[in-house]
């Protein structure tokens, strides 16, 4: 099976393997080299700098030294931000006026992955035009070196405190009344770049006792890093024997957000940009945007403060969009990626977790108990597996066919809604799967709908 995947946002695959299917040094160079010359056309900037940043993968020593040594080679300096989440490093294009950045993350992947992802000179993932160029380019022999006078020069700078501090510096971040309520906070920082940001930055914000599970970035993760209910038992269990107020748990590179509640229980990933929003609307009303595989909690929250809700296909670069376009204050996904205009147009788990913890504070409230003042949705998330010879057009035609009478929405693969429950079917983006995710008013209405599409899917 290739384990390569090229898209708009970057090239993912797996470490090791023959050069046609596995990121390697060949592919990593040619996508390195492509993207410089997008760079080299379209920055405004012309700064000559790219900034690259890097969770605590194994693999991230060795693809940092491909792409500098690719950038110095094309004569382009390289500000290399070390062991960084991805909010950092797209705040540090900015704050150093790079022309753009590279991050080299696989994100939720497990450890045999990781991914080159591109940000234009804003610290924005690149659009679909920018990303279409980059792909093409990396297939093409068009790339001149530059001659021994012209190489670039690789320069140090360390941007996690200006981070932490960009963050307490949002004015609806209270450190005041963090402070006040007196936290204990439990954090699982999967062994990756979290481990250097969220202790520091919840001092910061005032918690009163921090404990830490799996903070040493060393990229050897103790669980699957995705930060799903299932793999996260060992900090659900510390919880539930009490006196922990609140569990973060983050991604290896610190853009996804989920919450664990004082008794153990999770607060649900797709829960995470809801209440954030809630905290948010009932100071700086406005619209908000979620993807397509979002719950319809947003909407609800949105519509209660008199704003007006958006969806947008799957990706952070297309919320990003829609998020302009409409004018939103908040935005983000339903797995856990919090985006505060605010701030940045990017998923920062730094900004939730300020926000959300601002949010208790003002509350007074267990964590439990905030959840349970939310609109209650409850949703079902399974993947298939794709094989050679299953047909996306084919499976999103016969959906189509199937529940004609139905909303139908086919931006991003097929998403029909009902009037009080919805199905979203699309092919992911970084992965060889086909992701099903269901929602209705109860856990066991949301089991049958994504097991019924499921079924139809599987008699093609």
């Amino acid at each position: 099976m290739n384990q390569l995947i090229k898209s708009i946002s970057g090239i993912r695959g797996v470490i090791g393997g023959t050069p046609e299917n596995s990121l390697n040094p060949f592919n990593i160079v040619r996508f390195t080299a492509a993207y410089a010359r997008w760079i080299r056309q379209n920055s405004d900037r012309q700064s000559g700098k790219i900034v690259v940043g890097r969770d605590a993968r194994i693999s991230g020593e060795m693809l940092f030294q491909l792409v500098s040594g690719t950038l110095m080679s094309l004569g382009f300096d390289v500000l290399d931000i070390g062991l960084a989440t991805t909010p950092t490093t797209e705040l540090a294009v900015r704050m150093s006026g790079a022309d753009g950045g590279i991050i080299l993350t696989a994100s939720h992947n497990p450890k045999q992955w990781n991914a080159l992802k591109l940000l234009n000179q804003e610290g924005e993932f690149l659009d679909a035009a920018a990303g279409r160029f980059v792909c093409d380019q990396a297939d093409s022999d068009r790339v001149e070196f530059a001659g021994v006078d012209q190489l670039g020069k690789i320069y140090r700078e360390d941007f996690t405190q200006k981070h932490i501090e960009a963050v307490l510096a949002l004015p609806l971040v209270d450190v005041e009344a963090i402070y006040k309520a007196g936290f204990r906070v439990a954090i699982d920082c999967v062994n990756s770049v979290g481990g250097l940001v969220l202790p520091p930055l919840l001092r910061a914000l005032g918690v009163q006792e921090i404990i830490e599970l799996n903070c040493t970035p060393d990229g050897h993760f103790p669980h699957n890093p995705e930060p799903l209910p299932q793999h996260l038992g060992e900090i659900s269990s510390l919880l539930s024997r009490g006196g922990i107020d609140v569990g973060f748990v983050v991604d290896p590179d610190v853009d996804r957000l989920a919450i664990v509640c004082e008794d153990g229980s999770m607060f649900g990933e797709e829960y995470t940009l809801v209440a954030v929003a809630d905290y948010i609307l009932g100071r700086t009303p406005g619209n908000t945007v979620s993807n397509l595989s979002s719950t319809r909690a947003l909407r609800d929250v949105t519509e209660k403060y008199g704003g007006k809700y958006f969806s947008a296909a799957v990706g952070e670069l297309n919320v990003v969009a829609q998020m302009k376009a409409v004018n939103a204050v908040i935005g983000g996904e339903g797995n856990g990626g919090v985006i505060y205009s605010e701030s940045h147009y990017g998923r920062d788990a730094l900004v939730g977790i300020a926000l959300f913890l601002s949010h208790l504070a003002h509350k007074q409230q267990k964590v439990s108990e905030l959840r349970a003042e939310l609109p209650a949705y409850f949703m079902d998330k399974q993947r298939i597996d794709l094989s050679p010879g299953l047909s996306l057009p084919l499976i999103f035609d016969t959906l189509k066919k199937r529940y004609a009478g139905e909303k139908i929405t086919d931006i991003d693969g097929v998403k029909i809604d009902f009037s009080d429950r919805w199905v979203h079917v699309r092919g992911s983006n970084t992965e060889p799967i086909l992701r099903i995710y269901a929602e209705a008013p109860s856990q066991e209405a949301a089991n049958a709908l994504a097991t019924e599409v499921m079924e139809l899917i599987h008699r093609l």
